[in-house]
């Protein structure tokens, strides 16, 4: 990307009301068979209009086609069994009914592909794609088969370099890994996490990140936020072994939070995809406080590698709220666009 501070969401936008439940994470799909495969599609040209009115650079489908940024990809993989839920906690936080793995893993075939091909129809602006990260799609489900956390990431990692090999094929750009998992498991983060997560990029041409958040603005999210004291330094646990790997991008939350920005030091020489719009309320940032989060991130990271962008998806806020936020993001940007220009 040549443009500077080129702008990009990180994940999930919200929904239409017609193909979703409006504000609510995770929300079933109100249509069914080919309507539903229509809705997602009009869906998707929505979600593009907005950020293009936006001013995002690097666009997104917006997370328009998937329920769930973990268990759609999982959900269509074989030895995973969606009838026998089991109750497990997640990242040590909420206890989650979730589908069990019963046999061997496989990707019998492609996830988002047609997806992807569709929004590369619709735009000629850089794509980005996420994918869920290995740790937490782990995390995301009972194994009742590899009996062992590293064992079962290293056959998602497999399966994920598969589906991302097809994405490039198919025009992605920027092809994104979700790991929340990685501000919790810090030991597993750095004996195999980031390993794991290495195999899955494995032979990529195109641009590779990861996002590591602090969730979604969802109550359990929140009280753990609150539980973290004055400075939240996971991030210090895990930066050092992602600047030594072969992803491109670290994404991280900024905005709002009480991430020492000294931090990003840590990365130097990565591209950082900055998360300058607070995702838990829905209090608009001015474009001002965008900039300001961006300068101070400037310190650390350099000028041509910084990415404004959110700190996490935002399917739970109302579409107004997220279309505010977004032109908030891209009016920032300019800001400080202008200012380096001058």
């Amino acid at each position: 990307m040549t443009k500077l501070f080129p702008t990009s969401t990180v994940g999930s936008l919200p929904k239409p009301s017609w193909l979703a439940k409006p504000e609510t994470l995770w929300s079933p799909w109100k249509l069914q068979g080919e309507e539903l495969i229509e809705g997602k599609q009009d869906a998707l040209r929505l979600t593009l209009d907005d950020q293009n009115r936006a001013g995002i650079d690097i666009v997104s489908d917006g997370e328009q086609t998937r329920q769930h940024f973990v268990t759609t990809f999982i959900e269509h993989l074989s030895g995973v069994d969606f009838e026998n839920r089991q109750t497990v906690k997640i990242r040590n936080r909420y206890d989650a009914s979730v589908p069990s793995v019963f046999g061997a893993v496989a990707r019998e075939k492609p996830v988002f592909v047609e997806d992807a091909k569709f929004l590369r129809t619709l735009t000629k602006k850089p794509i980005k794609w996420t994918l869920p990260g290995p740790m937490t799609m782990i995390d995301t489900l009972h194994d009742g088969h590899y009996k062992s956390r590293e064992k079962l990431a290293w056959e998602f990692a497999g399966i994920l370099n598969q589906e991302a090999r097809e994405l490039e094929a198919a025009g992605v750009d920027i092809i994104q890994f979700d790991e929340p998992a990685f501000n919790v498991f810090f030991d597993e983060v750095n004996d195999w996490g980031v390993a794991a997560l290495e195999r899955a990029v494995e032979g990529l041409t195109c641009e590779t990140a990861v996002h590591i958040c602090y969730g979604y603005g969802i109550k359990a999210n929140i009280d753990w936020k609150n539980s973290l004291g004055a400075e939240w330094r996971q991030y210090e646990e895990i930066f050092p072994k992602l600047q030594k790997s072969s992803l491109d991008l670290v994404s991280l939350e900024c905005q709002n939070s009480r991430v020492p920005m000294d931090l990003i030091e840590l990365i130097r020489g990565k591209k950082v995809m900055i998360g300058a719009i607070d995702v838990a309320t829905s209090t608009i940032e001015t474009p001002e406080a965008v900039a300001d989060t961006l300068r101070k991130a400037l310190q650390f990271v350099d000028a041509d590698k910084l990415y404004p962008s959110t700190n996490c998806g935002m399917a739970p806020l109302s579409r107004q709220v997220a279309r505010a936020k977004l032109t908030a993001l891209g009016a920032g940007a300019e800001i400080l666009r202008k200012e380096l220009s001058a």
